[in-house]
């Protein structure tokens, strides 16, 4: 490799320095110095320069560096003529474009030239083409316009088709309803259309919808017809609801759907409560209700409770058919359909029930029997107001209460009658001992025993008034025949036994306050013709008769030895007051009323011993020692008889 040396080189410049001038030494000098100080190590292109040079010669003589100058030359020769020859092709190149570009300036000055002569011959076609476009822009926006009034305003084939269906019997879908709603909103919205001053428009647009509301309401109340005469199970889902809901718009319409209906939920339930009586239950079970018609009560209130269980239900399926009927007030339409529906099973409900009402006899089967009606009535009217239904069950309770009533005035003729076959009411004749005879406690237990099934009820206060008037009046009137041939006292004390056996049994019982006066008065007079002759009896007994003449005649001398005979029987009456009682007070069941009897009688018996001690110890009337005369004072005597 070839190395540039500096001593060489210093030489080389020492040598013409000598044929210079002076002034340039300098200036060359200054020029070797700064190459001296140069770094090479930091100027990167005089290394990549050396790097270069030592690549011409692989050894560093004399001669190679001799010839360096001649080589560099030559070898920038050779690049120069390189350089040239590429540059060669570069510009026949760009001649070839220049050409090119001449040819399409020549053909884009003929386009133009082409260009101007056209345009001069078709300016009147741009300017009929402008003018057709600006009117296609224009009638593009009234198309949109149209076709939005059109979309607003108008049905499209599709809902024009779920309005009236695609074959006659079509039926009814959802989507039926939401373009029904489109026909009244369109119809609601042409009073804008009005109010913009578009009234042709908005008129021929309203009676349009109004004949395409009128085809859909005609088409939904003729599908609504007949799905309700196919309701056999109450199936009414959302689609029933809805279209009674826009059927309420047309009154006539509705009516006639309700009438339908009704008709034949009708004839289902009559249907279903004969397969009830006579068929039973799906399976059997449960069993029909006519397989206890030997059980009248059971019977009759299986066959309610059967009505009790269906007929809300039948209210509670038109509710739920009425649930969005909300424009006006239909509880009266409800009500008489309700009404219709549940009258069906009048006739074969009234044929059973008075069937057994004419079979049945015994009395308090039939009152229960008429408590039941009574019972189911009341329940009934809650559900059901008016109708047919409400007529047949008032009727058949009516006709069970004068059954039962009936009933059980035949059964107290036949207890009171004469044992002799004679005609008329009349008991047994009363024994010796004045209690009441049998008959009467067996008609008083009976009484019990409906008493007993009427207290269950509501309403109960009329029927205890009228069974208690069935079974006491006439009871009374027998009892009071049979004591008519007795005398005073036997009588008073039969009388007054029987009426405290009547009222006993009576004042158990609620709303029996007014019979209850009644007998008590009864037995208060009883009591009065008890404790009169009672109070004779003892008159006559102490020998007070003469005195109480003297009394009441307003004497003043009244013999002593009536006084003294008096007194003897008198001291004997107070040691033992019960001798002198009457045997058939005795007899007197209650002891309130043999009390009531002896405290009256004796209170007479008081009385008139203290009119006789005050007569005696008055001065005025002459007695002597009246102190020995009546030695007792009255409130003596008064306290010796009511401890007895």
């Amino acid at each position: 490799m070839f190395t540039f040396r500096k001593p060489g080189h210093s030489q080389m410049f020492e040598m013409s320095s000598a044929q210079e001038k002076p002034e340039e030494l300098d200036r060359i000098q200054k020029r070797v110095n700064k190459i001296l100080e140069t770094r090479l190590e930091s100027d990167k292109d005089t290394l990549d320069a050396l790097s270069g040079l030592s690549t011409f010669f692989t050894e560093n003589t004399l001669q190679n560096r001799r010839n360096l100058r001649s080589q560099i030359e030559h070898r920038s020769v050779g690049i120069n003529e390189n350089f040239l020859k590429a540059f060669r092709q570069v510009k026949l190149s760009l001649d070839a474009v220049c050409e090119d570009l001449d040819m399409m300036a020549t053909s884009v000055e003929t386009m133009k030239s082409d260009l101007e002569t056209s345009k001069a011959l078709t300016k009147d076609l741009i300017k009929q083409t402008n003018t057709m476009q600006r009117e296609r822009d224009r009638l593009e926006v009234h198309k949109q316009i149209a076709q939005a009034f059109l979309a607003r305003f108008q049905l499209s084939g599709a809902e024009h088709q779920l309005l009236y269906g695609a074959a006659k019997d079509a039926p009814i879908v959802p989507e039926f309803f939401r373009v029904l709603d489109r026909v009244q909103s369109i119809h609601a919205d042409c009073r804008l259309l009005m109010q913009c001053g578009y009234q042709t428009a908005a008129i021929d647009i309203m009676e349009e919808m109004t004949l395409h509301q009128e085809g859909a309401l005609e088409r939904l109340y003729r599908w609504t017809q007949n799905h309700c005469r196919s309701l056999e199970n109450n199936e009414i889902g959302p689609l029933i609801v809805e279209a009674m809901s826009r059927l309420q718009d047309r009154p006539v319409l509705f009516k006639y759907v309700i009438d339908e209906y009704a008709i034949a939920r009708r004839a289902v339930l009559v249907r279903q409560f004969i397969e009830a009586l006579t068929e039973g239950g799906p399976g059997g079970n449960p069993k029909p209700i006519e397989l206890h018609a030997h059980d009248p009560k059971r019977y009759i209130g299986d066959m309610f409770a059967w009505l009790h269980q269906s007929i809300p239900t039948e209210k509670e399926n038109l509710s739920l058919l009425f649930k969005k009927c909300d424009k006006q007030d239909i509880s009266d339409q409800l009500q008489n359909a309700l009404g219709y529906i549940a009258d069906g099973v009048c006739h074969p409900l009234k044929v059973r029930v008075e069937t057994i009402l004419q079979a049945e006899k015994d009395t308090i089967v039939l009152f229960t029997i008429s408590n039941l009606l009574r019972f189911y009535q009341q329940i009934m009217r809650q559900v059901v107001h008016g109708g047919s239904l409400e007529e047949c069950l008032v009727e058949l309770q009516k006709s069970s209460e004068q059954i039962y009533l009936g009933a059980l005035a035949a059964q107290v003729r036949g207890v009171l009658q004469r044992p002799s076959g004679g005609s008329g009411l009349a008991l047994e004749p009363p024994q010796r001992d004045l209690v009441p005879p049998p008959s009467v406690a067996r008609l008083l237990n009976m009484l019990k025993e409906i008493l007993s099934v009427a207290t269950m009820v509501d309403g109960r206060q009329a029927d205890i008034t009228k069974i208690v008037s069935c079974v006491i009046d006439p009871l009374l009137q027998s009892v009071q025949e049979s004591a008519a041939h007795l005398p005073t006292v036997d009588m008073g004390v039969y009388l007054l036994n029987c009426l405290h056996h009547m009222q006993s049994s009576l004042a158990v019982y609620e709303y029996m306050d007014e019979r209850v006066e009644r007998l008590q008065a009864q037995s208060d007079a009883q009591l009065d013709t008890l404790t009169s002759e009672q109070a004779s009896s003892l008159v006559a007994n102490l020998n007070l008769g003469p005195i109480y003449a003297i009394l009441q005649s307003n004497q003043s001398k009244i013999e002593t030895n009536l006084l003294k005979i008096f007194m003897s029987k008198m001291d004997a009456f107070l040691e033992l007051p019960d001798v002198l009682l009457l045997p058939q007070v005795q007899l007197i069941m209650s002891s309130s009323h043999r009390a009531a009897v002896q405290k009256r009688s004796f209170n007479v018996i008081v009385a008139i011993y203290k009119q006789i001690y005050e007569r005696v110890h008055d001065p005025a009337n002459g007695f002597e020692q009246p102190e020995q005369l009546l030695h007792r004072t009255p409130e003596q005597v008064a306290h010796i008889l009511t401890s007895t």
